[in-house]
């Protein structure tokens, strides 16, 4: 009754089921309507198609051609094909012409059209003609000989044929090409024209230029065309010659040649050889030769040979009589006396030893190639034609190896700019002055330098004019308003570094290994070994201004032991310079108050022109001081910031600067320093 109890407050109701979530449904096309949409973009595409592509037509020069496209869509239409714009590959090709690929490039032009050149391919030619066995020239070069195929390129075609005994004949054609057999054939036509001789008597022998055929008279017979020497001969007649001018193709007629009798053949040979004949007086020829002579006459014959005594002979032939002479030419002689110094030098003519010298040789009267030789001395070799008239004599004086070395070196003596060198052997020297000698200076001390090497000098100081060849824009410049830049004045202002590229540019120009290594940023070097022009070294400078004949008397000054010079002497500081320079010479006159032109003072002993005035003068070496009485080096320092000048210039009236031991150094151009060239000679 409980459970009765609770469940009073329930009260039924109507069963509903559970509502389901609605399913979203989605409207797909159908087939058709995916069969619609194909079609419109197949249309839409082809439209766009249409609309961006252009007609493009291709041409070739054949007649029938096929022709692929490749690279993009490419439609058919009519003759035209519709491409849209870019590239494309195009493949040609048609019988008889080359496959022809090819890549090109569509625009956006409308209607384009396109022209494809095939290349023919060669064709068979052949040629042939009269005679056989021509040859066949296409510019210049050989086909071969007639008959003959060859395939040759299509278009003009031009052919040179050439025959023996024929006019050559040219041959113009157009080649077809593409595979196409063509004939050609030529014609030559003779080169030769027909002769006919008529002799009395007949059968007689014909030359043409002294050559023998086959040919007898009256012919007819085939002489060539041109200018041709005919000659006839028969048997115990003489024989007959003519100058026969000669035209293709035609027949000549000789006039009747009747043979003259005569009296027989002379055969002439002489020992030695090709002597001169003459008969009667007449030269007919050089041995061996044979000559018909008139029957029954004497004759004189002379064989004559230059060293040689002429053999005369008197001959007289029978009718047909053959005869040979044979003629031993005697040698003339001559007397060669042959004097040396020293004697006993072995002589040799012509290749073979013939004795010593003092002798005399007898010798043929004829051109001969003389040598003298003995050991110790350089050769001597001339040619003389030795006389039958008189004795010649032939008198030398051998060089020693030594004397050869030195008088070959003495044919240098002139450069390519007008330089005259002079070529010195030195000594060692001592440079530099005594502490007691008035004007010395500090940089003066004794030092030896060994010379052992010869070398070239320049007779004068390089000028304006030579200067100026090589660097044209240079001004030497004026002093107090007196030029200093004539033509013949010695050059100035020039730095030292300029003086060496002219020493090098002339090397280069003589063919010469410069002397100085000159690099941009580095310090100027040089090669010992080269012999390249170059400046004299400051030994060699002291040496050529210093010694006379006894290497050990040193000048103090260019012109002596004391002052002053004697007038006219050299170009220094003198009384015309006087309102110019401050310290001159006084009581010495010179007539220059700036640099003179070179050579007008007297040379000094070793032939040098102002070495001691006019300008003062680089010299090669880098300035130093080195220690009292070493011994240093020709070519001096390798390095250094100065480079040495000597020698006194036109402004220079001291003590101090006429002496020939004073030292300045500088590195730039001034208006009183220039230079001279120096070389070794080997």
């Amino acid at each position: 009754m409980a459970n009765d109890n609770a469940t009073d407050g329930l009260k039924p109701t109507r069963f509903k089921p559970t509502q389901q979530t609605q399913r979203l449904k989605l409207n797909l096309p159908s087939w058709w309507q995916w069969v619609l949409i194909a079609v419109a973009l197949c249309v839409l595409i082809v439209g766009w198609f249409l609309i961006t592509a252009n007609a493009v037509r291709f041409t070739t020069n054949a007649e029938e051609s096929n022709i692929e496209i490749s690279g993009g869509i490419v439609i058919p239409s009519g003759p035209s094909y519709l491409i849209r714009p870019g590239q494309i590959q195009v493949h040609a090709n048609a019988k008889g012409y080359e496959a022809l690929r090819k890549s090109l490039t569509v625009t956006s032009q409308s209607d384009q059209l396109f022209e494809l050149e095939l290349t023919p391919l060669p064709g068979s030619v052949t040629i042939s003609g009269s005679p056989d066995g021509a040859q066949i020239e296409r510019r210049g070069q050989s086909l071969g000989s007639a008959p003959l195929t060859v395939n040759l390129p299509a278009g003009e075609l031009q052919l040179e044929i050439r025959a023996d005994r024929y006019q050559p004949t040219e041959i113009v054609a157009s080649v077809v090409g593409r595979g196409v057999e063509q004939t050609l054939t030529y014609e030559l036509r003779p080169n030769w024209a027909d002769v006919t001789i008529p002799t009395t008597p007949v059968g007689a022998q014909v030359s043409i230029d002294d050559v023998e055929t086959e040919f007898v008279t009256p012919g007819p017979f085939q002489v060539m065309a041109g200018e041709r020497k005919l000659s006839v001969k028969a048997p115990g007649y003489e024989r007959w010659t003519d100058i026969l001018y000669v035209e293709p193709e035609k027949t000549i007629d000789v006039p009747p040649v009747a043979l003259t009798l005569i009296g027989g053949t002379l055969y002439v040979e002489s020992t030695p050889s090709s002597a001169s004949v003459t008969i009667d007086g007449k030269f007919i020829g050089t041995t061996p030769l044979d000559v018909d002579l008139r029957p029954n006459r004497n004759h004189r014959i002379e064989t004559s040979l230059f060293g040689y005594h002429t053999a005369v002979r008197n001959i007289s032939l029978k009718t047909a009589q053959a005869r040979r002479l044979i003629l031993n030419l005697k040698e003339v002689t001559g007397k060669l006396a042959v004097t040396t110094e020293p004697e006993n030098a072995e002589i040799w003519v012509d290749g073979e030893l013939a004795g010593t010298s003092n002798t005399v040789l007898t010798l043929h009267a004829t051109d001969h190639d003389i040598e003298l030789r003995k050991v110790g001395y350089a050769g001597y070799a001339t040619e003389i034609t030795v006389q039958s008239e008189f004795q010649q004599e032939l008198k030398v004086r051998l060089l020693t190896n030594e004397e050869a070395r030195l008088a070959a070196l003495e044919q240098a003596r002139s450069t390519s700019e007008g330089h005259a060198m002079v070529l010195l052997k030195p000594t060692p020297i001592r440079m530099g002055a005594s502490r007691r000698q008035p004007g010395r200076r500090a940089n003066e001390v004794f030092r030896t330098v060994e010379l052992d090497r010869l070398f070239y000098v320049s007779k004068d100081e390089v000028t304006n004019v030579q200067f100026r060849r090589f660097a044209s824009g240079h001004d030497s410049g004026d002093f107090e308003n007196t030029t200093l830049n004539k033509d013949e004045q010695p050059v100035a202002n020039v730095s030292w570094q300029e003086a060496v590229q002219y020493c090098n540019w002339l090397s280069v120009k003589e063919g010469f290994e410069p002397f100085y290594v000159i690099r941009t940023g580095d310090p100027p070097k040089f090669n010992p070994n080269s012999l390249g022009y170059r400046l004299p070294t400051e030994a060699e400078w002291a040496w050529v201004a210093r010694t006379t004949s006894s290497p050990e008397e040193l000048l103090l000054f260019p012109w002596g032991d004391s002052l002053p010079p004697p007038n006219y002497h050299g170009n220094y500081a003198d009384q015309a310079a006087q309102h110019m320079i401050g310290r001159v010479i006084f009581n010495y006159n010179d007539n220059y108050t700036v640099a003179s032109p070179i050579g007008t003072f007297d040379a000094n002993y070793h032939g040098l022109n102002d070495i001691g005035g006019n300008v003062a003068e680089w010299v090669h070496n880098f300035y130093d001081v080195p220690s009292v009485n070493e011994t240093v080096s020709n070519l001096g320092p390798e390095t250094g910031e100065y480079h040495v000048i000597r020698g006194a210039s036109w402004m220079h009236g001291t003590i101090t600067d006429l002496r020939l031991s004073f030292r300045d150094y500088g590195t730039d151009g001034r208006q009183d320093v220039g230079f001279r060239i120096a070389r070794f000679a080997e």
